[in-house]
């Protein structure tokens, strides 16, 4: 991994098929590896109307992404080698980044039946049912035995629904306050538990979805202490938000919630010590309407991947909190390193000094819904490129 200086560009081979701008650009511009983004909703084929694998490529590019990994909550799910296919026809039509699509765990994400696992394998980054947890302790069992025989990952999203009694932000003194039904810290990490003990008994590759509190972050320090190959991924927002900060606007509300600020201290202890391997950014438009329903009302979901390196950069690598290498790491590196993929020659130029606001009309997504919007942050996007190539002009 190398960040380096504009100035510095010309010295190295590193990156090739970039020159002709070179000059215009200022010294204070940083070259960075392209982002890889292991959690994102693009939401083709079924609900265009959201966004799009041509909008949600311009939105990835925008946040300096060449690499992201699409989840099945789509219509049809990518739970067939049939139903796979009308992505792949258009990722190759419209991708204009690296978008590898996620096969689902069981047929339709319902948890009752495996999905065709060995007809998908080939062309899926892994298997999950994100959005939904799988609830029987016998068909995870069934679906980490598979995806081992495979050398696939299980990709969970952990959430025991036996103990969400109608919440829809934290259990905590926000929803206290104001009279909000909360979920408990208990529906995430209970279900991260199980797991565990049965990726100990199958010995798959496991990888855990968006954690959001200290019981996960404890959870799995102790497991990876034990030697369980276990990886696992947070959100920008909860890194830098807490409950408190919440306002009944659905912009602030996604699954999981915005939790204590006790929570975002272990998940900022967690990066740290590497407990927490990447960061994702859970990018999931809606509609206006759909988002305009307050806390109670508004679907789950925000979009992030615009926001997420400036979010980060402000208040994590200039705060001092960890190095801009470690951010690196984080969005870049590791993500890449546990999929089994490679960097290649992509990369992005960033000025890191410029101060701006966080503008949702800005955004390429056709999601406009952002906790950040408003926000002042350091880390202006200049150009994107892959494989040699200028993204955005």
């Amino acid at each position: 991994m190398e960040i380096l200086k504009v100035k510095q560009f010309k010295t190295t081979n590193q990156y090739k098929n970039f020159d002709g701008e070179i000059s215009s650009l200022f010294d204070n511009y940083y070259i960075l590896p392209g982002f890889c983004d292991v959690h994102v909703h693009f939401r083709e084929p079924g609900f265009e109307y959201k966004e799009t694998i041509s909008s949600g490529s311009e939105s990835a590019i925008n946040g300096g992404y060449t690499t992201v990994f699409t989840m099945p909550n789509l219509k049809p799910v990518p739970d067939s080698l049939n139903n796979l296919n009308i992505q792949l026809d258009a990722i190759k039509k419209c991708g204009l980044i690296e978008v590898v699509p996620y096969g689902s765990i069981t047929k339709g994400q319902m948890g009752e039946e495996l999905s065709d696992m060995e007809d998908i394998a080939p062309y899926v980054c892994a298997f999950s049912d994100d959005g939904r947890g799988v609830q029987s302790d016998d068909m995870m069992e069934k679906a980490m035995l598979k995806a081992k025989s495979l050398n696939k990952l299980i990709v969970a999203h952990c959430e025991d629904n036996s103990l969400l009694n109608g919440g829809y932000i934290h259990d905590g003194e926000y929803a206290k306050m104001n009279g909000h039904k909360g979920i408990c810290s208990a529906s995430e990490y209970k279900q991260i538990e199980r797991d565990i003990k049965l990726v100990k008994k199958t010995g798959v590759k496991y990888h855990v979805c968006h954690i959001s509190t200290k019981e996960s972050v404890d959870i799995i320090r102790k497991a990876k202490a034990e030697g369980v190959d276990i990886t696992c991924e947070t959100g920008p927002h909860y890194l830098v938000f807490n409950d408190l900060d919440l306002q009944d606007d659905g912009r602030f509300k996604m699954n999981p919630p915005i939790r204590s600020e006790e929570d975002r201290l272990a998940l900022i202890e967690g990066i740290k010590d590497g407990t927490i391997d990447m960061i994702a950014t859970d990018h999931a438009p809606h509609s206006y309407e759909e988002k305009s329903k307050g806390l109670k009302g508004s679907l789950n979901g925000i979009v992030g991947l615009e926001t997420a390196f400036p979010i980060l950069y402000t208040n994590l690598v200039k705060t001092g909190i960890i190095t801009l290498e470690k951010l690196i790491e984080l969005m870049a590196i590791n993500p890449r390193k546990r999929f089994g993929l490679t960097l290649n020659n992509d990369y992005a130029i960033w000025d890191l000094d410029s101060e701006y606001e966080i503008d949702s009309k800005d955004f390429k997504s056709k999601g406009k819904s952002s906790p950040f919007t408003g926000l002042k942050v350091n880390g202006k996007l200049i150009k994107t490129i892959k494989n040699g190539k200028i993204l955005n002009i």
